[in-house]
Parts: C-alpha cells; sequence; structure tokens
C-alpha cells in the first residue's frame, strides 16, 4: 500500500520561499504521477501543481504559474519548490499519487488521484 508523507511546510514571510517534499512508503513513486493540491479554511481543494510518471509532463493552476515548479528525482522524491509566496499561498498543501497517466488537461483532476498523504501547513504571514 502507497503511503505519502509531506514536509517542508512552515512560516514563512511574503517574497519568499519554501521547498515541499513529498516521499514515499510501500512503493517507489517512479510509478506514479504526482500531484500537489492545497486548501485553505472555507476554500474548494485546490489543484496546485501535477507531474507526469516520467517527469516529461507538468501542470501549473494559473495562481502559481512563473512561481512555483514541480519536479522529481531518481531518490524517491517529488518536489514543489515555491517562491514569491504570496499570503494567498496559505493553505494545508497535500501530494497524491495515481498510478496512471492521463491527458495533459485532466493531470490535475483530484478525483484521479487514489493516493494522498496528510498534509502540510504553509502559512505566509508578515
Amino acid at each position: 500500500q502507497l503511503q505519502l508523507v509531506e514536509s517542508g511546510g512552515g512560516l514563512v514571510q511574503p517574497g519568499g520561499s519554501l521547498r515541499l517534499s513529498c516521499t514515499a512508503s510501500g512503493s517507489t513513486l517512479d510509478w506514479y504521477a504526482i500531484g500537489w493540491f492545497r486548501q485553505a479554511p472555507g476554500k474548494e481543494r485546490e489543484g496546485v501543481s501535477c507531474i507526469s510518471r516520467s517527469g516529461i509532463n507538468t501542470k501549473y493552476a494559473d495562481s502559481v504559474k512563473g512561481r512555483f515548479t514541480i519536479s522529481r528525482d531518481a531518490k524517491n522524491t517529488v518536489y514543489l519548490q515555491m517562491n514569491s509566496l504570496k499570503p494567498d499561498d496559505t493553505a494545508t498543501y497535500y501530494c497524491a499519487a495515481r498510478a496512471k497517466d492521463t491527458t495533459i488537461q485532466a493531470m490535475c483532476t483530484a478525483s484521479l488521484f487514489a493516493y494522498w498523504g496528510q498534509g502540510t501547513q504553509v502559512t505566509v504571514s508578515s
């Protein structure tokens, strides 16, 4: 059973940076497409960024384009580098895994992800 663990969240000032990590136990992430999602209190869950199994295809929400970068390495970890953070980025961030690739249009469709981590809190505040 794949289990996902997020880390790297915290409190950061506006304009600052954080790097979130998603690691796995029970299997290797090489077999999965990975997505980063976030949810703030009172708001719907939002697909932030997703990456295909090969790492070739990526997708970003318009709200984070040019500021966030998703990547994966050979050490069973997927990263979300977050730069130029804004107060609106405050949320609990979750990584999720999906066993099959899909169209680029559907890459960040939350219902297609079967495995979810517990989340890590990101707070952007001065």
